[in-house]
């Protein structure tokens, strides 16, 4: 599929621009004749008038309120066609805005709504956009909306607390950083000197010290050169499997952290576990989806294996078990919820649980991380200051005896 920028007549003779996505030219132009345009210039983007994307511009906010003003829209008697154009018209995010246009276009030429957004399943989340497929097929589209805006909410929620809770600790780390090279790169060279007039002798601390900022100021490449090749090496291994499986496992059984982790991810397994379950889509789908938001390679792999499982008969609670990640309770509350048929809200009363163990796990968090992180620029400081001062009583004494 290609983009093409187009300029075209409506039946009301009045002008009309945009993009739209189709496999060539010909295809494009079709497009716009079953909207009821006539094409005047259909143009195949070039690789400069593409815009360069990092990451996802679409971000889960932005979602959110896509989710809560489409469904209050709906629910008003509009079209699914007319609330995008107003959607489209009320969003701030640019990118999202040419997004919803996109989609409104191909609406428009007849294709579905989740249709249209599966075009875009780099930027539209898979659990949306099967939930908008499961609406659609049920008629209870704006219910599907409805739930949609919860989950991406407390999703929302989710991500905030842990930008919160990792914040402090990268100011606070930035700025150690920051007072230490100052410290190494233009502070100690100055007493170096006065040393070296006075002849002092110098402690083992402070003779460290002095080859460590005497490194940083005249070997500085070699420090960058490290740091770029360890970089790259770790980004490497990172990217291999067996990188991504020991490093999303490592996340899970850190000290203190990976408990926090477990819990985020138990949160998002349970509450898109019940959200897709809720909607009727069939359990093997929702695992599918579900492997897709947890956001850890090695859990991912565990509902993917749990998935082919469940499709031979066995059961949801064994493969998780199975998985050796997840606390207990969740175990149990899904086999219980297999056995009596409740699934769907069983797992959603786990998810509620989760959301709160999760904010106050993020929250102790952030409790434990802040004296930990002024303790060790303590150390670091009060090393540098020790070994600048200690010679210096030396001389003092010296001179005292004289």
């Amino acid at each position: 599929m290609a983009n093409f920028t187009y300029s075209a007549m409506t039946k009301q003779g009045k002008s009309k621009k945009g993009k739209i996505e189709a496999s060539d030219k010909n295809g494009a132009i079709t497009i716009l004749k079953d909207s009821g345009y006539y094409p005047i210039n259909v143009t195949e983007e070039s690789a400069l008038q593409k815009e360069i994307i990092i990451g996802n511009p679409v971000k889960t906010k932005d979602i959110t309120i896509f989710c809560q003003q489409f469904e209050a829209i709906l629910t008003a008697g509009i079209s699914v066609l007319e609330a995008l154009d107003l959607l489209r018209s009320q969003t701030e995010n640019k990118f999202f805005k040419k997004l919803i246009a996109e989609v409104y276009t191909s609406v428009e030429a007849g294709d579905s709504l989740s249709g249209s957004m599966r075009k875009h399943d780099k930027y539209f989340p898979s659990i949306l956009i099967n939930m908008v497929e499961a609406g659609e097929a049920s008629g209870n589209l704006e219910i599907a909306l409805q739930r949609m805006a919860e989950h991406f909410e407390k999703e929302y929620k989710l991500k905030q607390n842990i930008k919160k809770a990792t914040m402090y600790p990268m100011i606070v780390s930035i700025i150690a950083i920051g007072v230490i090279v100052i410290l190494l790169a233009f502070v100690i060279p100055t007493f170096v000197e006065l040393f070296a007039d006075l002849g002092a002798e110098l402690p083992p601390t402070t003779k460290a010290l002095i080859g460590i900022s005497d490194f940083v100021i005249h070997k500085w490449y070699i420090l960058i050169g490290i740091i770029v090749i360890g970089g790259g090496g770790f980004a490497y291994f990172a990217n291999t499997e067996y990188g991504k499986m020991t490093l999303s496992g490592v996340k899970l059984v850190m000290p203190v952290i990976g408990k926090v982790n477990v819990k985020i991810v138990a949160s998002r397994f349970s509450r898109t576990m019940s959200t897709l379950l809720a909607s009727g889509l069939p359990i093997l789908d929702a695992l599918e989806i579900v492997s897709k938001v947890v956001d850890n390679y090695k859990v991912e792999k565990g509902f993917i294996n749990a998935r082919d499982q469940v499709s031979k008969g066995v059961p949801l609670s064994k493969p998780i078990e199975e998985m050796d990640i997840f606390p207990p309770m969740i175990t149990h509350m899904v086999k219980i919820g297999e056995n009596t048929g409740q699934l769907e809200p069983i797992l959603n009363k786990v998810a509620d649980f989760y959301d709160g163990e999760v904010d106050t796990a993020v929250s102790q968090l952030t409790t434990m991380l802040e004296p930990l992180i002024i303790v060790f620029l303590a150390i670091v400081v009060g090393f540098v200051v020790i070994s600048i001062v200690q010679p210096m009583f030396g001389m003092y004494g010296e001179l005292g005896t004289y």
